[in-house]
This record gives C-alpha cells, sequence and structure tokens, in this order.
C-alpha cells in the first residue's frame, strides 16, 4: 500500500489521526504502518454507533446433557466410532493459543508458562501431551492448528520449534495468525499504541475459523478431508483432546457442534452454561443468570441449569461453513486500552477508556442447529490457569494435576 493510498482509506473511515507521527517514523516504521493500515477493517468502527443487538439476549431455557452415566454406558460404541473417524482423517485438533502470560506475571506466550515444581513442566507441553495420549496408541497424526496472536506469534513457533513440539511430528503442525480488530475511543477513533503502530486486540475466540480461512488453511481442509474441528483453550492442562468417545457421542447424535461441560461446582461459578435461548443452543454467561435460573431445577431434581463449559469445542465443518458466510455478530466491548496521548507518550488507563471488538464462541454456537453438551469429569479434565494464586489457578492446576498422577 502507497501513502496516498493509505491516506484515502484513513479519510474514507475519518481516521485520518493514524498519520499523525507519519513523517518521524524511520522508512521501516512506515511501511510497517501501512502495512498494518492495508490489513485493517475500519468498517467495525461503525458497529459503535449500531444499536448494540448483541447486548440483546433472547429467551433461556434448559439443554439437557448427556451425562456421565449414559456415557458410561455407551462409551465402547461412542468409543469405536470415535476411532474410526480418528483413523480416516476425518478430526483434525485445533488450539486457541493467542494469549499472553500477562495475569501469570509473565510478558512471554501464555503457553510457554513453567507449571514445573521440580522440573521444567510447560503449559504447551501439557496440552500436547494430552493429545499423544489419545493419538499415539493409534498410530494416527491428525492434523494440530495453533492459533497464535500477531503479539507472540513469533515467540510460540521458535518455543515449540525449541522444544522439537514436545514430540508431535512437525509436518503434522500448522500456525496461522488470530485477525486483529482496531481498538478506539468513545468517538470512535483508533488509538495509536506506537507512533507507527494502531492499538489493535484479538478479534475474540469466535474468529479462529475465519483466520484459519484467511491463512488459506482451508485448502489442507480439503486436501485432508477434514469434517470436525476440535478446538480448545491453551490454559486448561487437564483436558482430552481428540477424545474419542466425545467425537463418537456427537457422531451418533448427529450435532453440528458438541460441547464438553462440568457439572457446576456452586450455582453461581463464574463459567458460561450451556443453554438453549430462542430455540437454539447458546451459552448464559455466569452474570446473567438469574435468581429464578440458578433455583430451576430438571425431572431429577437437579439444577436445570447445572453444565459449565470449558472451551473444548467439536465443531462439524459443512454447518460452520454457512454459517461463516452469514457473518457472525460483533460484541462492543469497553476496556482499558494502553494508548498513546496528546504528548504521544504510552499511557495505561486505570479506568476503562475505549472500545474493543469481538466475536465470540457463544455466537457461533447459536447460530447452529444442534448440540450436545457432553459431560467429562471436573477433577479430570479441568484446571483453567487463569490467575497465579487462588481459584482457576497455576496453584489450583498444580494440585489436580498431582492428582491425575502428573509429575510436576
Amino acid at each position: 500500500m502507497t501513502r496516498q493510498q493509505a491516506e484515502e482509506k484513513l479519510r474514507k473511515y475519518g481516521q485520518e489521526q493514524i498519520f499523525r507521527y507519519y513523517d518521524e517514523l524511520s522508512v521501516e516504521d512506515q511501511e510497517k504502518l501501512l502495512a498494518q493500515i492495508d490489513q485493517t477493517d475500519f468498517s467495525i468502527i461503525d458497529h459503535l454507533n449500531k444499536d448494540q443487538e448483541s447486548a440483546q439476549r433472547g429467551a433461556f431455557a434448559p439443554l439437557a446433557c448427556m451425562e456421565l452415566d449414559e456415557i458410561r454406558e455407551k462409551k465402547e460404541a461412542f468409543e469405536q466410532d470415535g476411532i474410526g473417524a480418528l483413523k480416516q482423517g476425518k478430526v483434525a485438533a485445533l488450539l486457541l493459543a493467542g494469549g499472553m502470560g500477562t495475569r501469570l506475571g509473565s510478558d512471554a506466550p501464555k503457553g510457554t508458562y513453567d507449571i514445573g515444581l521440580t522440573k521444567h513442566v510447560y503449559i504447551f507441553e501439557r496440552q500436547i501431551q494430552n493429545l499423544l495420549e489419545v493419538v499415539k496408541p493409534l498410530d494416527v497424526w491428525p492434523m494440530l492448528f495453533i492459533m497464535t496472536s500477531e503479539k507472540n506469534h513469533e515467540a510460540t513457533v521458535g518455543f515449540l520449534k525449541e522444544h522439537a513440539y514436545f514430540g508431535y511430528p512437525e509436518e503434522r503442525i500448522a500456525f496461522f495468525q488470530q485477525d486483529m480488530a482496531p481498538a478506539c475511543d468513545d468517538n470512535g477513533k483508533v488509538y495509536l499504541e506506537e507512533k507507527g503502530r494502531i492499538a489493535t486486540s484479538p478479534n475474540g475466540n469466535a474468529g479462529w475459523y475465519t483466520s484459519l480461512i484467511k491463512a488459506g488453511l482451508d485448502q489442507v481442509l480439503k486436501d485432508e478431508g477434514i469434517e470436525w474441528i476440535n478446538i480448545f483453550a491453551v490454559d486448561n492442562v487437564l483436558q482430552r483432546i481428540l477424545d474419542p468417545v466425545f467425537i463418537g457421542a456427537c457422531l451418533q447424535a448427529q450435532v453440528s457442534v458438541g460441547a464438553k461441560v462440568v457439572r457446576k461446582a456452586a450455582p453461581d461459578e463464574k463459567v458460561g452454561v450451556i443453554c438453549l435461548e430462542d430455540g437454539k443452543p447458546s451459552i448464559v454467561e455466569y452474570y446473567e443468570l438469574s435468581q429464578e435460573m440458578m433455583d430451576a431445577k430438571n425431572e431429577k431434581g437437579d439444577p436445570a441449569y447445572n453444565f459449565g463449559v470449558i472451551l473444548n469445542y467439536l465443531f462439524h465443518l459443512p454447518e460452520l461453513d454457512e454459517v461463516v458466510e452469514k457473518g457472525t455478530p460483533l460484541h462492543v466491548v469497553r476496556k482499558k486500552i494502553p494508548c498513546l496521548n496528546e504528548a504521544g507518550e504510552l499511557v495505561k488507563p486505570e479506568t476503562e477508556n475505549g472500545y474493543k471488538f469481538e466475536q465470540l464462541v457463544l455466537d457461533l454456537i447459536h447460530q447452529l442447529d444442534s448440540c450436545l453438551p457432553f459431560e467429562v469429569v471436573r477433577e479430570k479434565e479441568f484446571a483453567p490457569i487463569k490467575n497465579k494464586t487462588g481459584i482457576d489457578s497455576v496453584e489450583s492446576a498444580r494440585e489436580l494435576c498431582k492428582q491425575n498422577g502428573i509429575e510436576l
């Protein structure tokens, strides 16, 4: 993109302030800014002035979950079908690894964080070991896609290469970067985070599929005949990935998406709950649960909204393609955004000073017609690392790993 083309694009969207320091930049930094302007979709700022439909939720109702008793009873048949799909190359895994370890006190990618006590045990290592436990005995090597962000891509790729991908074949791993969205002030003016760099943030946890397609990896899906993708978050160090029982259950139920869930530890636990919204599968966030919903019971007398999602989903690609073609709702979220002030100095605000734009997995799920909530044993598959200490922390994850015989 030339300077003239960039100026025309910025004028079109009323974002001329991005060029404020252009003449002060080195030639290299000027080129980087031009490239970033070329890649940035400024049209999403229009959502700031529209009615925020995403804030308007529909009518919630419980969605029945496939619970542990039924899964144990049908385990053999589910497992057989799941193994068959894996051996036919129909299922791939996708690790959402765009985050940094900031809340853990680290400036490195979250997956590189070391939870070991007597030896090195990295979060990435745990994820890949979980995957190897499933595929190695079957002698199948499904594609493992790893989504990074522009903030951690090089460090992530370098780290995994340095550690020989913890035993997963390099030729079966494909990296791609998540698309970024610009961040703006209350008036819709996009911030700068450096004199030659627009302030951006990842476009939300539903952006994984469009980002994969944009990277050209949809061709790999077609070439390999992949029909299902198991997406999973980087921070849960106990989850079972490409679980044949889960895959088989989704195949037999003929659903568009499967969601691994755990029984809630308390009615007000801070996890999203799988449910129906206006008759279609969805997720209700913990802060949206009314007292009436928390008190509601099902026919067995158990809490009706009792199963929390753990960000481990199995998507059927044909239906997902249709959803992506229609477009996913965009959420406008008020956030603290580090940015340059009028003097060109970087400030880190203590209160929310603008907006980020995100697509959420719950919207992907809500646009699909069917979902299988699939219960897993909480103590065996749910050890999220969100904080350094306390609930859902490095400390709690270490204890759960020890309980499961994992040497740290």
